[in-house]
């Protein structure tokens, strides 16, 4: 079989960049590892050195809606006392932007509440993957929605509420 060159040029660069890409993913998703390590370890500076700025976490409850300063501000007193809060990732997966200047994933956790749902984006800044916006919900399982609906019904109205008024 002869190849003729542009054709095996065109499978080169394919074959490079599929590496690169893998390589790029493989980068993102150990750095995202290395947060929730340092969350585990109740490690203040890795953790936040390792978002973003401006960055954005979002957690489980429906006011947590925190820009870094804001999440920093709430996060230390659990760094402080040495237990920050441990998620494992029990799946991932992750996306690259073409341009590979971003990643966005989602993946499930093992974590103090059962099983959560992470999901966010990744930039790369310097060469250097960080969480830029991360959202954390718990999983419930759909047969379980009418129950969580009744325990929820009261402070959801009131927030529903409140949020219509500020808008």
């Amino acid at each position: 079989m002869t190849w003729n060159k542009p054709l095996l040029y065109l499978f080169i660069v394919v074959c490079a960049f599929n590496s690169y890409a893998q390589d790029s993913k493989d980068l993102a998703a150990q750095q995202l590892d290395r947060w929730h390590q340092a969350a585990a370890e109740a490690d203040f500076e890795t953790y936040f050195d390792l978002m973003a700025s401006p960055g954005v976490f979002v957690g489980t409850d429906a006011t947590e809606h925190w820009e870094l300063e804001a999440f920093k501000s709430f996060s230390k007193p659990y760094f402080d006392q040495g237990k920050a809060w441990s998620f494992t990732p029990l799946e991932r997966h992750m996306y690259l932007t073409t341009d590979g200047a971003t990643a966005f994933f989602d993946e499930l956790l093992e974590t103090h509440m059962g099983i959560c749902r992470g999901s966010g984006v990744l930039t790369n800044e310097k060469g250097s993957w960080k969480v830029a916006h991360y959202v954390l919900s718990i999983a419930v399982p759909n047969e379980q929605v009418d129950v969580l609906k009744k325990l929820t019904k009261e402070r959801n109205s009131e927030l529903i509420s409140n949020l219509k008024k500020q808008n």
